[in-house]
């Protein structure tokens, strides 16, 4: 397992090497242009975000929110 992760790890350094501003322009859905580096930053975070809230709802701490309606989440959020 290690052995794969390292590999993994030495693949995505040399793609990331390549990536520049000028070769990958980004313009995230609220359409003001960032740069690459910014919106690759943005994705992990964001992927931290949702792997942060799952455990959390499996601890029982925040409920789900995947399959839920707007007025479902909605009416979970309000303090009782």
């Amino acid at each position: 397992m290690l052995a794969c992760l390292d590999h993994m790890h030495a693949d995505s350094l040399v793609l990331f090497s390549t990536l520049t501003d000028e070769a990958c322009p980004s313009v995230p859905p609220a359409g003001t242009s960032i740069t690459t580096w910014k919106w690759l930053r943005a994705k992990i975070e964001h992927e931290g975000h949702h792997r942060g809230h799952q455990l959390l709802g499996r601890l029982g701490i925040v409920p789900p929110l995947f399959g839920l309606t707007s007025e479902e989440v909605q009416g979970r959020s309000v303090s009782s």
